[in-house]
């Protein structure tokens, strides 16, 4: 079982232990990242293996919208903490019951991450080549 510490992210704090953040604000709420947002838990682990692990079980659940139940808030919907906290360990432990396939999932998912990294990468030199061409065509 992973131990690790959930709770809000104030701006300014430096944390020394391999982390994530997960945004608590609006219908992205539930979205983890590696860099701090400015409404968002930490979530604070003893390694990096189980982080990087947590940060794709916390990746899933945002993108099928797992978090979207326990939104609260007419005009702009937030997170609240006591709900996160009971929700995201049992969710991540039923995630991880069969390791194997967990670990499966995570390297797939990891592979498919940087190709679309490299996809956009590449989007963004045929855009530069095509500006180019452009200016050259028309200073002629």
């Amino acid at each position: 079982m992973m131990n690790f510490i959930i709770k809000t992210h104030k701006v300014g704090t430096i944390y020394t232990k391999p982390h994530l953040f997960v945004l608590n604000k609006g219908m992205n709420s539930g979205k983890p990242q590696k860099e701090p947002f400015t409404n968002s838990f930490v979530v604070i682990f003893q390694n990096k293996e189980d982080c990087e692990s947590l940060y794709f079980i916390a990746f899933s659940l945002w993108k099928t919208k797992f978090w979207h139940q326990h939104l609260v808030g007419s005009v702009i919907s937030f997170l609240r903490l006591p709900d996160f906290k009971k929700e995201f360990s049992p969710k991540a432990s039923l995630m991880m019951v069969e390791h194997e396939q967990h670990q499966k999932n995570v390297a797939a998912l990891k592979l498919l991450e940087k190709k679309e990294k490299q996809f956009h990468e590449n989007l963004h030199l045929i855009s530069d080549i095509r500006r180019a061409i452009l200016y050259r065509y028309c200073r002629k």
